[in-house]
């Protein structure tokens, strides 16, 4: 997958995001389900991140960028800061 198609996608991720917050913060707040999407936007968000990082680290060091793969969330979701 190519840097562009993965920035589209974290684009499309981050408006939903957005929209789900900015309903999070109204009156009625989320739905479970809702809020369940929420939860899963972030984990692909993180997910997508981490796949340009990975991409952009093995072009900048001369190798393959399609070599990068999607991480378990498990995974993404545990790096400290």
């Amino acid at each position: 997958m190519p840097d562009n198609d993965i920035l589209t996608d974290i684009d499309e991720l981050v408006a939903e995001e957005r929209s789900l917050r900015d309903r999070s913060t109204a009156a009625l707040g989320l739905s479970a389900d809702e809020k369940i999407r929420l939860r899963t936007v972030e984990v692909q968000l993180d997910q997508c991140w981490d796949l340009l990082r990975q991409r952009r680290a093995l072009s900048e060091y001369g190798d393959d960028p399609s070599k990068a793969r999607v991480r378990p969330a498990d995974e993404v979701e545990g790096y400290q800061s």
